[in-house]
């Protein structure tokens, strides 16, 4: 199937609102959708969006995988709640952590959050519910990446010839697929999310597996959640696209109150770009990159150093792995 993408200067958010709720509310009829919630620009634009469209036949669930940013499932209920739409939390971290033990290839890590989120968490929820259909928040950027092959996105599914009727007993709704991240702000705003939810820098669908270099565990998500929520409060004024701290897989050298400190080593990223396709690293002050390295090595147990990436994508990609 062709997928035509609505460019920015083709796109009337309005109007392309209305005819998604339509779309939306013609095909769930009188059943009952299930919307996944990550809380990045693209799940939140698809929920107000289903909401907006179904009401009561969507029901919304945010799955804590352990992998997401720090407090990540309680401010993202809380903004929704503000918005009126109750979020359920589930906890699913132990079938991730599970699924995702003794894994350090990216395709296999990703393999190993698809499955766990489409057939087990979501299969489940579809079972108990009697829901038919899953909205997604996948945009156009992801079938282009997966399909030629830079990386497999986990939300790629149709697109790949999977058939999640017949694999997962409900079929996948993607409203937002046309268009790229700078569409889906427009469409954010447009359906009145607040500045901070519309415009947050985009977050990749396996959440911080994308960081980690190596094996994913609860000790290596701590430590790069800590290192994130530094970055974020740091770099949140500096006008990039996109920045994000990437945990290495091999320990380094350092030196710590005269003795040797074998410890880890964090990657900062910052982008600039339009539409993710491309992207230049972001000219940061010096002064800015000399407080993240001080304050990651001394707030992050175990962290003794911290490297900048200056390398456009391509031959780079946005996120690590």
């Amino acid at each position: 199937m062709k997928i035509e993408e609505i460019t920015l200067d083709q796109l009337d958010p309005q109007d392309f609102i209305e005819k998604k709720c339509r779309e939306l509310s013609d095909e769930v009829g009188d059943g009952l959708a299930i919307n996944a919630l990550s809380g990045g620009v693209d799940s939140s634009v698809v929920t107000m969006l289903g909401h907006k469209a179904l009401g009561d036949r969507l029901k919304t669930y945010f799955i804590d995988n352990g992998i997401m940013r720090k407090d990540e499932p309680q401010q993202i209920a809380r903004w929704f709640a503000d918005l009126g739409v109750n979020i359920e939390i589930l906890d699913a971290r132990q079938q991730f952590f599970d699924a995702l033990k003794g894994l350090s290839d990216p395709e296999e890590k990703r393999e190993a959050i698809t499955q766990t989120f489409y057939r087990d968490v979501f299969g489940d929820l579809v079972k108990t519910s009697g829901a038919k259909y899953l909205l997604q928040g996948t945009i156009f950027t992801d079938v282009e990446e997966t399909v030629a092959g830079v990386k497999r996105q986990h939300n790629i599914l149709s697109q790949l010839g999977i058939n999640t009727q017949e694999q997962f007993g409900y079929e996948v709704i993607e409203p937002l697929i046309q268009l790229r991240k700078p569409g889906v702000r427009k469409v954010g705003e447009a359906l009145g999310l607040p500045y901070e939810m519309y415009n947050r820098p985009p977050f990749p669908g396996p959440a911080l597996a994308a960081r980690i270099i190596g094996e994913v565990t609860p000790q290596r998500v701590a430590l790069v959640k800590e290192a994130t929520a530094i970055v974020e409060e740091a770099l949140s004024s500096s006008g990039a696209f996109q920045y994000l701290a990437i945990l290495h897989e091999d320990k380094v050298t350092g030196i710590r109150n005269g003795k040797r400190d074998y410890g880890y080593q964090i990657e900062v990223r910052c982008w600039n770009s339009k539409d993710a396709k491309t992207a230049t690293p972001t000219r940061l002050d010096y002064d800015i990159l000399e407080d993240l390295a001080a304050r990651m090595t001394t707030e992050i147990p175990g962290v003794v150093s911290v490297t900048y990436n200056i390398t456009s994508k391509p031959t780079s990609t946005i996120e690590a792995v």
